[in-house]
């Protein structure tokens, strides 16, 4: 039975990073730590190594996969920090649920938002997953065509290693359990986007019962002294939609801010590794398919969050253009002053900043890209 929009999918994810309520939250976080920090520090060790301009390829496929990790372990930091605001929307979203279904539209109206949610969370892992195991290919054809004996073979995940991982099995054990953990990685990347989409539709279901709530006072419910309790409900569940999300806004806004100070170099980095692919009229088609599903799973990322400050924002509009089409001009003086609250409250918008600095929305979004994409072709004039 659907109880939530987030999915089967996204809860096991949070499990298995330690932010899940009633799951293991010890062990999950220190397998993180310990993993990343290994990674990381070999990755680093590759880049000072391999700084010469004559290895730019290497360096761009290196700094993009060691830039995303970083973020990740990143925001999977910000997440532990803020378990408790994280605790407190999931307690917002069961009651929200237990409430709608002793009502049949509510009830329908949650259902269609929790499908919705779903479906988008399974198509956002799948996409990740995807372009994690196509980067994985591409790299191993890549490290098979370029290989000479006796050279360093190509390693997964860029890495300077403390022991010699060129000799089999210990280069497969290496290319095994990089491979892994890169899907690991990408998988919690991918489901920590998909709980921004599952929260925002909750968000967006409960704003839905409220314009609802507001539409269903009829002229019946005037008469009968009905419509003062129905604009209680609605001043109260008004209040618990800003509060859900302000605490939507305090367990993103940093996150936000991290993602798209990382985006703009990773971007940059796969848009050069993109061009050069195509050079002289040979395409290099593993090097390409990689670079360019990893450049877009970084704009799905970069999307979702944008369009999670969009779709906020836009539903807290709609509360105050529904309430100023309802019947106010029927209702008593007393009650037409609660109504007006709801009016004047709705004009204070509804957002998710990027590091409480800047607003997302759509527009932010193609700014944004458009820069990307022009930062990207700067760069890669200056370097030919």
């Amino acid at each position: 039975m659907l109880t939530s929009t987030i999915g089967p999918a996204v809860q096991l994810g949070l499990r298995c990073v330690g932010v899940w309520p009633n799951s293991m939250m010890i062990f999950p976080r220190i397998f993180w730590i310990v993993t990343v920090s290994f990674i990381q520090t070999f990755q680093f060790r590759y880049l000072l190594a391999h700084s010469g301009f004559m290895e730019l390829m290497r360096i761009m496929d290196s700094v993009s996969l060691t830039l995303a990790y970083t973020i990740t372990i990143l925001k999977l930091f910000a997440f532990w920090i803020n378990y408790n605001i994280f605790h407190d929307i999931l307690e917002m979203m069961e009651n929200d649920w237990e409430k709608s279904t002793k009502i049949e539209c509510d009830h329908s109206t949650m259902t269609s938002k929790i499908i919705l949610a779903h479906r988008y969370s399974n198509l956002i892992i799948s996409v990740y997953c995807i372009s994690a195991f196509f980067y994985a290919t591409g790299t191993f054809v890549i490290g098979d065509n370029n290989y000479d004996e006796g050279e360093e073979r190509e390693l997964l995940l860029k890495m300077i290693l403390p022991f010699n991982s060129n000799k089999s099995p210990i280069y497969e054990i290496v290319i095994i359990t990089q491979f892994f953990h890169q899907l690991l990685t990408t998988a919690v990347a991918a489901v920590l986007s998909s709980l921004i989409v599952a929260l925002i539709l909750h968000l967006g279901g409960q704003v839905d019962i409220l314009c609802e709530m507001l539409l269903r006072i009829s002229g019946k419910d005037i008469e009968g002294n009905l419509s003062l309790a129905i604009l209680k409900n609605a001043i109260a569940k008004h209040q618990r939609i800003i509060l859900f999300s302000d605490n939507i806004e305090s367990l993103f806004t940093y996150f936000s801010l991290m993602q798209f100070m990382s985006n703009i170099l990773i971007i940059c980095c796969l848009g050069f590794m993109i061009v050069t692919s195509i050079s002289e009229g040979e395409i290099e088609a593993a090097r390409l398919t990689k670079s360019i599903l990893f450049y877009v799973a970084i704009v799905i990322e970069a999307f979702v969050i944008c369009f999670a400050g969009e779709y906020v924002t836009a539903k807290g509009k709609l509360i105050g253009d529904v309430a100023y089409e309802s019947l106010w001009y029927d209702l008593k003086p007393n009650e037409s002053r609660l109504l007006l609250l709801i009016i004047l409250r709705s004009q204070k918008k509804l957002t998710i900043t990027a590091g409480k600095i800047m607003e997302l929305s759509l527009e932010r979004f193609t700014g944004r890209t458009s820069q990307y994409q022009r930062i990207s072709h700067y760069t890669i004039i200056w370097i030919v």
